[in-house]
């Protein structure tokens, strides 16, 4: 195989799998975003506080129960919004 040829391949190998990784990242925080929608709709206050941001990432790392429990305890979400919250988180 000529260099040039063995080269253009490997470019484009590189290509294909950087845009993949740009494209997977923004579904990733769609979810997490998807989740302080949730609260926000609850709320009806503006912008989430910092505790529904910090809830929802982690329920977007995959742990539900720490998510539904940081929301709640947090102040103000019930246990249903926070159920729902974060399951759309992961």
């Amino acid at each position: 195989m000529r260099t040039s040829t063995r080269i253009a391949g490997v470019l484009t190998g590189l290509t294909l799998a950087l845009g993949g990784a740009a494209l997977t990242a923004p579904a990733a925080h769609a979810d997490v975003t998807a989740c302080i929608d949730q609260v926000e709709r609850e709320l009806r206050g503006g912008e989430a506080p910092e505790y529904v941001r910090t809830a929802c990432w982690t329920g977007h790392s995959g742990d539900h129960g720490g998510c539904v429990t940081a929301l709640t305890k947090g102040g103000g979400v019930t246990n249903g919004t926070a159920t729902t919250a974060c399951k759309v988180a992961p």
